[in-house]
């Protein structure tokens, strides 16, 4: 009868019986069980300490955990390994540690321990016992998982009174468990990059991979093999030196690690919030951090240890170390390269040189808040510090063709005193020239025509033509050109020459107009 199991609901007949006062020989003949069998029963109670209503209020599965495991007889060297699996299992977290290899270490200690196939058996029995749920082993420092919560909490708008509802982002480290949480506006990638970044520098380093839902922010478009990922999150990986793995569409167990973290945060962080009131992101993110550290310092159920102490003592060596340039966010954009050896980003309305072979190819640019790169395919064909000044140019001089490179040789300055020495009324207008909002090398050839008629009119001629031509809503080497061809520039009376009676450079029927 000893041997025999016990329905669980004898069990409690034969508890209740002995706290109401039943001697055990009473309770033997009443539930027909042996004396011997009621007495183990009866010291397990003692040593369990517990109440009779505590385990009246456990389920079926609880009570045979808690007694049917006590009443056996367990060998000696079963309690000896089972005192050894709370190691096993943080050394099984470590990169090329396995079961084979903590086997042997555990029979050179214990010749007569259990063979492997056992000794495997009684782990996979201890840790289903403890964390049934847990099916993956996450090796230290191999991946972080991350998500958003469904549920929100709030923020009060201080000039309405709003309430409005804000996004938890959530990220698992998936050998320790340490846990990071952080309320932001919105799911956007501003957002979304910024709490990786805040993530990766609360773990003080970078896991190998980083798994991520399939967030419109993460992943243009989900595939159960390939899925595209987003070029945010892609130059965010290069910059950290990690690789992302985007969860596959309904396949909840890819995530399953980040999901039970969420279900906890609720318990641990929702609900101790949900009567206060906060104002502001940053306050609402102040009264989170206690939490999450009370969260992460907490021991796991049936074990001595906590997520932080799992990470300090495993996973934090295993992280890669931080780049020492912190990330920024940056845009991607599309062009084209122009004749002129420049390509337009159309964000700050500004031109920036790439080297003119690559003309009229179709280049990717990236800019952050400070600098601007251009790639053709994969390959970085141009840098420059980013400048916001619109209409204007950012030019590399080796850039520019040797039939071009001229142009980088003038500046706006050496023109207007060029002007300056043949007269103050070509000195102006070639400041107006200057003016225009055209490309450099345009303006500049422009210029370079208007001065050197000097050389064939001399300058008196060729200043009192800049005067005459400052009347005219053109400005431009034509207009000089024509004035004094007709030596109208001596003219005290203008003529009232209109625009279109000005003939073109070289145009036969616009000099035969003036004969």
């Amino acid at each position: 009868m000893a041997n025999k199991r016990l329905d669980m609901r004898n069990i409690l007949q034969l508890l209740r019986l002995y706290t109401q006062g039943v001697s055990k020989l009473q309770i033997s003949r009443q539930l027909g069980l042996s004396r011997n069998t009621v007495k183990k029963y009866i010291e397990s109670f003692h040593q369990n300490s517990f109440t009779y209503q505590e385990l009246s209020g456990l389920s079926n599965e609880d009570l045979e955990e808690l007694f049917d495991g006590q009443i056996k007889a367990v060998p000696e060297k079963n309690i000896v390994l089972e005192s050894l699996f709370p190691t096993i299992e943080k050394e099984l977290k470590r990169v090329g540690v396995t079961r084979q290899l903590l086997w042997e270490e555990y029979r050179e200690n214990h010749p007569n321990g259990y063979s492997y196939s056992q000794f495997c058996y009684h782990y996979q029995n201890w840790r289903g016992k403890l964390k049934p749920s847990m099916h993956m082993h996450h090796k230290a420092g191999d991946k972080v998982f991350v998500d958003y919560t469904g549920k929100k909490l709030s923020v009060i708008d201080q000039s309405t009174g709003e309430v409005c509802e804000v996004e938890v982002f959530v990220s698992v480290l998936g050998a320790s468990g340490l846990t990071f949480v952080e309320a932001t506006r919105t799911q956007n990638k501003e957002d979304f990059m910024g709490s990786l970044v805040k993530m990766l520098d609360y773990y003080q380093g970078v896991p190998s991979a980083i798994v991520t839902d399939n967030l419109r922010t993460a992943v243009k478009k989900s595939d159960k093999y390939e899925p595209l990922v987003t070029e945010y999150l892609l130059d965010f990986a290069s910059h950290y030196a990690t690789t992302i793995l985007p969860t596959r569409a309904y396949h909840p167990k890819d995530k399953a690690l980040v999901e039970n973290a969420v279900r906890i945060i609720y318990t641990r962080i929702f609900a101790p919030l949900r009567k206060e009131e906060f104002f502001t992101i940053e306050a609402l993110n102040d009264a989170i951090l206690p939490l999450l550290e009370k969260h992460n310092t907490m021991s796991f159920k049936g074990r001595k240890y906590s997520r932080l102490d799992l990470f300090n003592e495993i996973e934090k060596e295993a992280l890669s170390f931080l780049p020492v340039n912190p990330y920024q966010l940056k845009g991607f954009a599309k062009a084209t390269v122009h004749k002129s050896s420049h390509v337009y980003l159309n964000k700050d309305k500004h031109y920036y040189s790439v080297p003119f072979i690559y003309m009229g190819k179709k280049v990717l640019i990236i800019y952050s808040k400070t600098t601007v790169e251009i790639y053709h395919g994969q390959r970085i064909i141009a840098s420059h510090q980013r400048d916001y000044s619109k209409y204007l140019y950012t030019t590399n001089n080796e850039h520019m063709p040797t039939s071009h490179q001229f142009v980088a040789e003038w500046n706006p300055e050496r023109f207007i005193q060029w002007g300056a020495s043949v007269g103050e009324f070509c000195k102006s207008f070639i400041i107006q020239i200057l003016d225009k909002k055209q490309h450099p090398e345009q303006s500049y050839k422009s210029c370079t025509g208007v001065l050197s008629l000097a050389n064939k009119v001399g300058n008196d001629r060729l200043n009192n033509a800049c005067k005459r031509a400052m009347d005219y809503e053109k400005i431009n080497y034509p207009i000089i050109k024509s004035i004094l061809e007709k030596g109208l520039e001596f003219i005290d009376e203008d003529p009232a020459i209109e625009d279109k009676e000005i003939p073109k450079h070289n145009n036969i029927r616009g000099k035969e107009y003036y004969k």
